[in-house]
């Protein structure tokens, strides 16, 4: 079955709100197959809708981790995590939000569930819930506001000694600022790298300990 391309006419009058089809969304994310294949590669939709760009990325990485780590499932429970943490969306109405957050929730434990069977737990299983919560967020991408006005915050979770993740938060307007080389105070947010670069440093907004991967629902 097709994935549905409309949910109504308002919302298409008002949001100008199209999803993009399957066929589409596979055409465009094989012209980028490498990096869809990358279990820790970052991909940030910021029109997500209901995920259909998400979901098949999502789909995609978890094709790699079972191809890799199925015979051993705290390797394959560990990496589907870090596939699932690596994915960001935005989008201006909630109700596609929560839609996005369930269905890649629900491709993650299906798959999760068959692979893992009787280790799987529900620990991971509430971490991703939590995972996705920081990840797939409603706002405006243009405005790079969430609906109260205030910044947009997204979670970076990074692997540490293999079985911790942790996590810093920054605000998407931070992600996105362009350091200005002719500004005397950019160096709070510049450094100079070994070949004299210019590299841009984003300031995060909080951090956390590293914590096990099954455990970081703990830090809200």
């Amino acid at each position: 079955m097709g994935l549905t391309q409309t949910k109504s006419k308002q919302r298409v009058t008002d949001h100008g709100e199209v999803f993009t089809a399957e066929r589409e969304v596979n055409a465009m994310l094989d012209l980028v197959k490498q990096e869809t294949e990358r279990i820790d590669s970052r991909f940030l939709e910021p029109a997500c809708g209901t995920g259909n760009f998400l979901i098949e990325i999502l789909r995609r990485k978890l094709a790699v981790v079972k191809s890799r780590y199925k015979r051993h499932p705290d390797d394959y429970e560990r990496y589907a995590v870090i596939a699932v943490s690596s994915i960001y969306g935005v989008d201006l109405l909630q109700d596609n939000i929560d839609e996005c957050r369930s269905r890649l929730y629900d491709i993650f434990n299906a798959e999760y569930s068959a692979v893992c069977k009787k280790n799987a737990n529900n620990d991971t299983r509430e971490a991703i819930i939590h995972i996705l919560k920081h990840n797939i967020v409603c706002g405006d991408a243009l405005t790079l506001k969430n609906s109260d006005g205030n910044s947009i915050i997204f979670a970076e979770w990074s692997a540490v000694n293999g079985y911790l993740l942790k996590r810093r938060d920054f605000a998407f307007e931070e992600l996105t600022a362009q350091p200005d080389e002719n500004s005397l105070f950019s160096s709070s947010k510049t450094i100079k790298n070994d070949m004299e670069q210019i590299v841009f440093l984003p300031q995060t907004v909080a951090e956390f300990k590293p914590v096990h991967y099954r455990k970081v629902q703990q830090y809200e």
